[in-house]
């Protein structure tokens, strides 16, 4: 072989060397941690924000369909 495409990590380290392994690794962590927390955060407040948010249905039961959206014009939040 003519050359040697061989990485020297004493002297060419760089993307490959620990210290940017782990950095990056670290970075990735961090962010996924992140955006873990805000998405649980948000999760919790909508579902603490509806759990008080009662409906009632005010029309007879039998117009209901199974999987319709006319089905939300026979509902009525109490809240309102």
């Amino acid at each position: 072989m003519a050359n040697n495409t061989q990485i020297d990590p004493q002297t060419e380290g760089g993307l490959f060397s620990l210290l940017h392994g782990l950095t990056g690794y670290a970075i990735a962590v961090t962010l996924l941690l992140s955006i873990l927390g805000v998405l649980t955060y948000l999760a919790i407040s909508v579902q603490n924000e509806q759990a008080t948010n009662f409906y009632t249905v005010n029309h007879d039961l039998d117009a209901l369909k199974m999987n319709s959206l006319e089905n939300i014009n026979y509902r009525k939040n109490v809240g309102e």
